[in-house]
């Protein structure tokens, strides 16, 4: 009942009331549970981010109890990485991603060939990490070069927006976001161009903190998100503001169904989801044909 109380309570804090008329301006969007303008966020969400990156990976652990390592192998698992695909990666600074694909093309299973055109298909592998983040993007290449992989030919590091890539129509052979796309401005704009740069046949995959509908599982993550969360952010990052942005930035994002049909009028096919820890986090999929 006392949990109960003191989440009810956190809601009438936390969730204003927004008025639907401002919700629909054109030039108005959310950070978190603010209304800002448009050209405003995307300033905003960087400085989160440049000021999160050199504790992101550490942060994940911690919030999670590790548990992000295993939904990222998920995604991955879903994805079936190949010898010779063209990958991309978006939001993916860290490299989190982009090492586990790597290594599973580079697994034992992917050698069971152990040909000239096997070979040729490892080289010919290309892994585009995108983030518009350099100080992200700095992580990854540092963490990619502790792991010797800073020079490697099949990971290639590039700063862009996922509303508007520089990659050509129909060059990948798929297509991830992994805690990224919440952040966005548009998100229509970020899926109308995964389906742009992806080739038929690719695959689009989005691993994404979701939506909880269980009612005492909820109100236990309630609590855990918008009081323990923040409180780590600032004990072991030194930061409070930010992850209070990350936890009401979760809420602010649509319902599995609504993203599923956000997906599905990008042109997607077979779209479909699967949630993970009772919808705490969903692996979104879709395929251009």
């Amino acid at each position: 009942m006392a949990l109960r109380m003191c989440t009810k309570s956190l809601r009438r804090k936390l969730f204003p009331v927004f008025n639907s008329a401002s919700l629909l301006h054109s030039h108005s969007t959310s950070f978190g549970f603010k209304e800002v303008r448009e050209e405003e966020k995307s300033q905003m969400v960087g400085n989160v981010f440049s000021s999160v990156a050199s504790n992101y990976d550490l942060m994940n652990d911690v919030m999670s109890a590790g548990l992000h390592r295993l939904w990222k192998d998920r995604l991955v698992s879903k994805l079936n990485p190949f010898p010779g695909m063209r990958h991309l990666d978006v939001a993916g600074g860290t490299g989190d991603v982009a090492f586990r694909i790597l290594e599973t093309i580079n697994s034992v299973d992917h050698r069971a060939l152990q040909d000239v055109l096997e070979d040729n298909l490892h080289e010919d592998t290309q892994i585009y990490v995108c983030d518009i983040n350099p100080n992200m993007l700095n992580v990854g290449k540092k963490r990619a070069q502790e792991r010797g992989l800073e020079n490697h030919q099949s990971l290639v590091w590039v700063e862009g927006d996922a509303e508007a890539l520089s990659f050509e129509d129909d060059s990948m052979d798929g297509y991830t976001i992994a805690f990224g796309i919440r952040n966005v401005t548009h998100i229509e704009k970020v899926l109308a161009e995964a389906h742009r740069v992806l080739k038929s046949g690719g695959r689009f995959l989005c691993l994404e903190l979701s939506h909880v509908e269980v009612p005492v599982f909820k109100q236990l993550y309630d609590y855990y998100s918008f009081s323990v969360i923040p409180a780590i952010g600032e004990l072991v990052a030194g930061d409070r503001e930010s992850y209070q942005y990350l936890v009401e930035s979760i809420r602010r994002f649509p319902s599995q169904d609504k993203f599923a049909s956000m997906i599905a009028d990008a042109g997607f096919q077979k779209v479909e989801y699967e949630n993970l820890v009772g919808g705490v986090v969903a692996v979104h999929s879709g395929w251009k044909f």
